[in-house]
Parts: structure tokens; C-alpha cells; sequence
């Protein structure tokens, strides 16, 4: 494969897989502002042009917590279950339209009953929603396969509830768990009966680690915790001085294990300071197991096709290093052994041997 760059056509056509995502963060504004008025709820305007802009400037604060603060709206228009099966059905479509074949899903239940659902009709809505717009995408010539991390917020008390929920219908789509929400004062730890109920299910799990906090975080969620991946996990960077690995960066390098991350939400929350200059490139050059992800499409106006090409076009990446972050994330997906390796074989490989 020729280390030639490549342009965002290009780009645009490569089978690609993202492990972090956010259901709420990644809404259409024309449906934010079609379920907004259907709900009564006010947006700070109502043309959906404006609205992804207002979204995209609110996000660019360099504050982890004020970046959180952007999702009221549309956890506003996500409380029914016809808000959750259109929103959940667009994000697939979204996603196959953008080359994704194969994606992580993850939102925590929780934020979806102030409208009367339980947190478990919140996830069979879910479901049946990504389930339709899958065979959508399928009918069309597109096919992805999406699954679910179910979240718990770190900062609140219903974590355990939410991993037994991913325990419950691990069968039904959900393939993992997660903690999301303010990392900074509220250390996964605090919540480690839920990732030993996980554990004894054999349930896997990422968790939020390394974004707004640094090493302490990383290493608690790995070596506490039990994290099979980490989100984000850009300031394991503190633990390699001059190309030499700390005890913890190594214990990551060397077992493999994959950090999700996300360039543009990371410069939009202040965890790193350009494109150029994102660890992701310098990690990937040391043989970590990075992967190249969204974090929040809308919020951050991103795509998988515009985190590759800021990469290409800033920090010099080649072909064959988006492929090698594309195998890194299916490897990583929380998908059974022989359906990672049919998707590696069969679809990512030779979509990038045809460019």
C-alpha cells in the first residue's frame, strides 16, 4: 500500500470504525429542532444551521464541564419514545453514510426518564431503533453493525443499575458499559461494585479515563477498576519522558489496550492543543493500540470522515495509518472473536486494498 496522502474523497470511501460515540451528542439539528417543537422545548434558535453552530462554538470552551452542559437540548428532545426511536435510527443512517461499517453506540439511560420511561423501556426504545435503522442502511447497500454501551454517570448513584441493565440485555444488542460524565472529583473507583458485577458476568468495559484528569485516573480505571479500554486516555502521555515508558504507559502499550480517542473533542474540552500536536499521532508511532473516534458528532461538527482528514491534512498521516487504526478498533470492539476477524477480513481490508 502506497504511503501516498490522500485527499478527503478518498477518505470519505474507506470502511471506517469508531468505538466513541454518544447518542445524545450526535444529533441532526433539524431533528433537535422538529422534536423541540413537538415538545415545547426552547432552543437557543430554531434554524438547524444556526443551531450546529451555536452547538459548535458552545463546545469550543477548553472546559470538559461546560462541553457537558451543551447536551441539555437534545437530552430535552430525547425523552419519549418517539424522540428515542428516531434519534437512534438516524444515528445509524448517519453512520453509514459517513463509510462507517461497524460502531459503539453509547448513552446512559438514566438522562431518558424525565418523560416517564424507565430506564429499561429507554433501552429496549433504544434497540429498536438501531435495529430499524440498521436494516435501513442494510436495504440500502450500506450495511453497519452498531452496538450499545450502556453508561452510567459517574457523578449520580444509579451506575449499578445501569451496568445490571447492560448484564440483562447483553443478548439484545448491548455488547458493554461505560461511565461517562465530569471526570475530574468523581474517580471511577467510587463505583467499582458495579465493574466487579461486571466482572463476574464477563460483561467488558471501557471507562472515561486520562481526558479531564491525568494518570491517577488511568491507572484506577485499568488496574483498579478492571477497564478492558479507556476513553480518551490522551494525558497517559505524562508517563513517557523522551520516548521512554513509564510502569503505566507500558502496562497499556504492552497488553494492548485500546485508547478511544478523540482529536477534536479534545481540543474543543482542552485535553490537547491542536491537530498537529495531538498525542494520538505520537502514540500511534510508539505502538500503542489507538483508534480514532467522534466523541460527539454534533457537538463537536465532526464526522469519521473529518477527524481522518484533519489528520491527513495536519499531522501527516498516510493511508496506511488510518487503516491501522481502523483494524485497531474493530480488534478492540466488544464483539466476539470471529466477528472482529470476518470484519477485518472480509470488509476493512479489502476496502482499503481497492483505494
Amino acid at each position: 500500500m502506497s504511503s501516498t496522502r490522500i485527499d478527503t474523497d478518498v477518505v470519505r470511501r474507506l470502511p471506517k470504525a469508531v468505538l466513541h460515540d454518544h447518542l445524545d451528542g450526535g444529533l441532526r439539528p433539524a431533528t433537535v429542532v422538529e422534536l423541540a417543537r413537538e415538545v415545547g422545548h426552547t432552543l437557543p434558535t430554531t434554524d438547524p444551521d444556526e443551531l450546529a453552530a451555536w452547538y459548535y462554538e458552545a463546545a469550543n470552551s477548553g472546559d470538559l464541564v461546560r462541553y457537558i452542559a451543551t447536551f441539555e437540548h437534545t437530552l430535552a428532545v430525547m425523552q419519549t419514545r418517539e424522540g428515542l426511536l428516531r434519534t437512534a435510527e438516524e444515528y445509524v443512517l448517519d453512520l453509514a453514510a459517513d463509510g462507517v461499517v461497524y460502531g459503539e453506540v453509547r448513552y446512559a439511560p438514566e438522562l431518558n426518564t424525565n418523560g416517564g420511561l424507565t430506564m429499561r423501556e429507554v433501552v429496549e426504545t433504544v434497540q429498536e431503533g438501531l435495529a430499524a435503522g440498521m436494516a435501513k442502511a442494510a436495504a440500502a447497500g450500506t450495511p453497519v453493525r452498531v452496538g450499545t454501551l450502556l453508561c452510567g454517570m459517574r457523578m449520580f448513584d444509579r451506575v449499578q443499575e445501569a451496568a445490571e441493565l447492560a448484564v440483562a440485555y447483553r443478548d439484545a444488542g448491548v455488547v458493554g458499559f461505560d461511565i461517562a460524565g465530569a471526570e475530574d472529583g468523581f474517580p471511577p473507583a467510587d463505583h467499582l461494585a458495579a465493574f466487579e458485577h461486571l466482572r463476574r458476568e464477563s460483561v467488558p468495559f471501557t471507562i472515561h479515563a486520562g481526558e479531564a484528569h491525568g494518570l491517577p485516573s488511568i491507572h484506577q480505571a485499568l488496574q483498579v477498576c478492571g477497564a478492558q479500554r479507556i476513553g480518551h486516555g490522551v494525558r497517559i502521555t505524562e508517563d513517557i519522558v523522551d520516548g521512554k515508558l513509564g510502569r503505566l504507559a507500558s502496562w497499556v502499550r504492552d497488553r494492548r489496550i485500546a485508547l478511544e480517542m478523540c482529536p477534536t473533542s479534545n481540543l474543543q474540552t482542552g485535553a490537547a492543543t491542536s491537530i498537529a500536536e495531538h498525542p494520538v499521532t505520537a502514540l500511534k508511532d510508539l505502538g500503542f493500540r489507538v483508534t480514532l473516534n467522534t466523541d460527539n458528532r454534533l457537538v463537536s461538527g465532526t464526522t469519521m470522515t473529518r477527524e481522518m482528514s484533519l489528520l491527513v491534512e495536519q499531522a501527516g498521516w498516510t493511508l496506511e495509518d488510518l487503516r491501522t487504526v481502523t483494524v485497531n478498533a474493530v480488534k478492540s470492539a466488544f464483539i466476539p472473536f470471529d466477528e472482529r476477524k470476518a470484519l477485518i477480513e472480509d470488509v476493512i481490508l479489502p476496502g482499503y486494498a481497492a483505494l
